[in-house]
C-alpha cells in the first residue's frame, strides 16, 4: 500500500481582528475560508485570527494574499496576513533572544519580510523596553507591558517598511504546541 505523505504545516497569522467590536470575524468563519483556498485540518487559537493548517507550498506561497482577498471579499475588511512554516515558527521559538521567560513580557513582531538594510528602530523610543530583529522577526521584551511600549505596530511598520502582527510569547507557544 502506497503511503501518501500530508502536507507541511504552516500558521496563519491576521493582524487587528476581532478587536474593539471592529473588523468581526468569527473563527468557524476563517477555517472555512482557509479550507476553500484548499488547506486542511484548519484550527483556530483564541478570537485573534490564529490558525495552523495543512497546506501545500503552491497554496502556502499566495495563502496571505489570497485570505485577505477572501475576507475582503466576504466580509467588507481587509486585514493583513502573515503565514509562517512550521520550521520557521520553531526557528523563532528557538531564536528568542531574551533572558526573561515571562510570557506576558516577550512577544515576537512577526514581518512580512526581511527589512531592508538601514532600516531600523530607534532603541531610546520606549525606555525600559528592548527589542532584537532577526531576519523578519522582531523579538520584543516589555516589562511594562504591551500597552505602555511606544513599540507599537504602526511605529514599527512605519520605520521598518514591513507590514507586522505582533503576539505574545504565549500565543506562540501555544501555537508550537498545536503544530505537535
Amino acid at each position: 500500500m502506497l503511503a501518501v505523505m500530508a502536507a507541511p504545516q504552516h500558521v496563519v497569522l491576521l493582524r487587528a481582528v476581532n478587536v474593539g467590536g471592529t473588523a468581526k470575524l468569527p473563527m468557524a468563519d476563517l477555517r472555512r475560508h482557509l479550507e476553500a483556498l484548499g488547506c486542511t485540518e484548519a484550527r483556530t487559537y483564541i478570537q485573534s485570527g490564529n490558525a495552523v493548517v495543512r497546506a501545500p507550498a503552491r497554496v502556502a506561497a499566495r495563502l496571505a494574499e489570497r485570505l485577505a482577498d477572501r475576507i475582503e471579499e466576504a466580509h467588507g475588511f481587509r486585514r493583513p496576513v502573515i503565514v509562517r512554516s512550521e520550521a520557521e515558527l520553531r526557528a523563532v521559538h528557538a531564536a528568542q533572544p531574551f533572558d526573561d521567560e515571562d510570557p506576558k513580557k516577550l512577544h515576537v513582531a512577526f514581518l512580512s519580510a526581511a527589512p531592508e538594510a538601514g532600516r531600523a528602530l530607534d532603541p531610546a523610543r520606549s525606555p525600559g523596553d528592548a527589542f532584537a530583529l532577526v531576519g523578519a522577526e522582531l523579538y520584543l521584551h516589555m516589562p511594562n507591558g504591551m500597552g505602555r511600549t511606544k513599540l507599537d505596530n504602526a511605529y514599527i511598520e512605519r520605520q521598518l517598511g514591513v507590514t507586522s502582527t505582533v503576539r505574545n510569547w504565549r500565543t506562540v507557544t501555544t501555537l508550537l504546541e498545536m503544530l505537535g
